[in-house]
């Protein structure tokens, strides 16, 4: 749903986020501002958890949220500061690694199986030679799939990992 909508829950008293999100934002009727229930790991510096969206220290990123039309009720089930899971799309998974951020979905069977974003790739050429790769379109990098059997370099998605929105951040 699109911020205005989320808006008027808001001030009828529901919790809402983005998929991502471990916390949530709501309406405080008393202060008459939003508050933002972040994870405490998230919290700006100095401010806590709980933040009036008046004190934000990330501006543009505040903003950019509230351009977003992928808001959600918050509850239970989708927000970790509520004891749930916070997940996404396979696009937004794209756009963590990118960030230099692990993902990983969570139908996965093996224990810390996850995708980063590798860079500085290179390897050692039968003469012995150092090959640093470099591609025309994607520089340097590709996505490694990080397993319970080592790294494989090049992970492509399947159509399941593409369409699934379990996508989660790996720790």
């Amino acid at each position: 749903m699109n911020f205005k909508d989320a808006f008027e829950l808001m001030k009828k008293g529901h919790k809402i986020k983005l998929p991502s999100w471990g916390g949530y934002w709501y309406w405080d009727i008393e202060k008459q501002t939003i508050m933002m229930q972040c994870r405490p790991k998230d919290a700006d510096k100095g401010q806590g958890d709980l933040l009036d969206i008046r004190e934000t220290q990330r501006v543009e990123y505040t903003l950019s949220n509230i351009l977003s039309d992928e808001w959600i009720v918050a509850n239970p089930k989708n927000c970790p500061v509520l004891g749930g899971v916070a997940t996404f799309s396979f696009g937004d998974a794209i756009k963590y690694l990118k960030r230099d951020l692990k993902v990983k979905r969570i139908g996965w069977n093996g224990k810390n199986q996850y995708i980063q974003l590798a860079t500085g790739i290179s390897y050692t050429a039968a003469d012995g030679t150092i090959v640093n790769c470099d591609h025309n379109d994607i520089g340097n990098k590709a996505i490694a799939f990080i397993g319970t059997s080592g790294v494989q370099m090049g992970w492509l998605a399947s159509q399941a990992d593409m369409l699934a929105d379990d996508w989660m951040f790996a720790d």
